[in-house]
C-alpha cells in the first residue's frame, strides 16, 4: 500500500494532532491536522538550538536513519545530520516533519476524514503558506520560539523561504538550496503533465481509488517524467548512452522503470497531485507586492546555493534570490543535475557548517 496509513509500523515517527478548524489560503478548511515528524538531539531550555529540515516532493520526515519497519527507504539526507556532522545533533535539536498533504503520517488525501472514509478527492487545495503555518504550530508545540536555522532544497526550499518571509522573527539563519522564488512556466508545464498522467490512469477514479488498488501506472509515468528533470543530460549520457539491455529495453528506460516502480510502492498518487499543485502555485511575492518586496521582509542570515547542472531549478533562479537578499550565490558543481542537492552531501554540508559557525 503506498504511503503510511494508520496501523502500519510507526518507525521513528512522532505525531502531533493540531485542533481545527485549520483555514486554508485558497479557501476551505480542515477540521484538524495530524503532523508526523522526527527529531534528533535535545532542545535547549531556551528553545534556541532548533533546526528545521524541509523535505522535497517525495521526501518525508525520515531525513536520516536506515530503512526498516515503517521506513521503506533510508534517510534521504544521511551524512548531514548526526553527531559531529554539519547538523551536529550534539549541538542542535533537528526536526523534520512530513508536509501537509503528504502521505507519510501527516494529514493528506490518503488520511482518514471525519466521516471515517478517506479524504481522497475531497482533500482541499493547499499552498506552501498553509504548509508553513502547520509547521509553525508544530514549532509552538515543541517549544521552539525561533529556529537557529531552516534548511531546505527544491520544494523544501520553498517552505524555508516562506518561513523567512512570513515569520522573519522566528528564523535566525536560512539555507536556501536548488529552488526558486516563484514557479516557472517550465516547472508548471512539467508538473501539470505529471498530474495528467496520473489522472489518465483508469484506476485514478477521480481521486477516490481504493488504497490497495492505486493508479500505479499513472504515478509511474509521472515519476519517469520527473526523474528526467532531476538528472542532467550529461549524467544520463555517460551512464547509459543508447545502450540496450539483454531484455531489449534501452538501459535508460530500464533505469526510469526502476524509479517509477520504487516510488509507486511507497508514495500516494493523491499526495503527488496535491503537492505538485502546491508547487505550481508557489509565489513568494503573492499578496506581498512582488518578489523583491517579499524578500525585503527577511532578516535571517542567508546562504543561497544552486547546482550548476540543474535543469529543473537552474542557478539563474537562485541568483535572483541571492541578489535580492544581498548575498553571493554559492554554486555546487555536480554532474547529477537537480538531484545534486541530495547527492553532494559533503559540499552541502560544508556550506551549511560555515553558515552555522558564522552565526554562533
Amino acid at each position: 500500500m503506498p504511503g503510511w496509513v494508520e496501523g502500519d509500523p510507526v518507525g521513528n515517527r512522532l505525531f502531533l494532532d493540531l485542533p481545527g478548524p485549520f483555514l486554508l489560503e485558497r479557501g476551505g478548511s480542515l477540521p484538524g491536522v495530524r503532523v508526523a515528524y522526527e527529531a534528533w538531539g535535545v532542545l535547549d531550555a531556551d528553545g534556541g538550538n532548533a533546526v528545521l529540515v524541509e523535505h522535497a516532493l517525495t521526501g518525508d520526515s525520515h531525513a536520516v536513519g536506515p530503512a526498516g519497519p515503517g521506513h521503506p527507504t533510508p534517510g534521504w539526507w544521511n551524512g548531514l545530520i548526526g553527531p559531529g556532522l554539519a547538523l551536529d545533533t550534539d549541538r542542535f535539536f533537528v526536526v523534520c516533519a512530513n508536509v501537509l498533504g503528504g502521505c507519510q503520517g501527516t494529514t493528506g488525501p490518503s488520511s482518514a476524514a471525519p466521516d471515517d472514509g478517506r479524504w481522497g478527492s475531497r482533500f482541499p487545495e493547499v499552498t506552501v503558506g498553509d504548509q508553513v503555518r502547520v509547521e509553525a504550530a508544530l514549532a509552538d508545540a515543541l517549544g521552539v520560539r525561533r529556529w537557529a536555522c531552516i534548511v531546505g532544497g527544491s520544494m523544501g526550499g520553498m517552505r524555508a523561504l516562506e518561513w523567512a518571509v512570513a515569520l522573519p522573527d522566528r528564523v535566525a539563519t536560512l539555507f536556501f538550496l536548488a529552488s526558486g522564488a516563484v514557479a516557472t512556466a517550465d516547472q508548471i508545464g512539467t508538473q501539470t503533465t505529471q498530474q495528467t498522467a496520473i489522472r489518465a490512469d483508469p484506476r485514478w477514479a477521480g481521486g477516490d481509488y481504493p488504497l490497495d488498488e492505486p493508479p500505479v501506472d499513472g504515478l509511474g509515468i509521472a515519476r519517469r517524467i520527473a526523474h528526467l528533470t532531476y538528472r542532467s543530460a550529461f549524467e544520463l549520457g555517460e551512464r547509459f548512452g543508447a545502450s540496450v539491455q539483454d531484455d531489449g529495453r534501452f538501459a535508460v528506460a530500464s533505469y526510469l522503470d526502476h524509479h517509477a516502480d520504487k516510488l509507486a510502492r511507497r508514495f500516494d498518487a493523491g499526495s503527488y497531485v496535491v503537492l505538485t499543485e502546491a508547487m505550481n502555485t508557489w509565489d513568494i511575492g503573492r499578496g506581498r507586492g512582488g518578489t523583491a518586496a517579499a524578500l525585503a521582509r527577511a532578516t535571517a542570515r542567508v546562504v543561497v546555493a544552486g547546482i550548476d547542472t540543474d535543469r529543473l531549478y537552474p542557478p539563474a533562479l537562485q541568483q535572483e534570490v541571492a541578489e535580492l537578499l544581498g548575498v553571493p550565490l554559492q554554486v555546487i558543481e555536480s554532474p547529477y543535475g537537480h538531484d545534486g542537492f541530495l547527492i553532494e552531501v559533503a559540499a552541502v554540508g560544508s556550506l551549511l557548517r560555515a553558515l552555522l559557525e558564522e552565526s554562533s
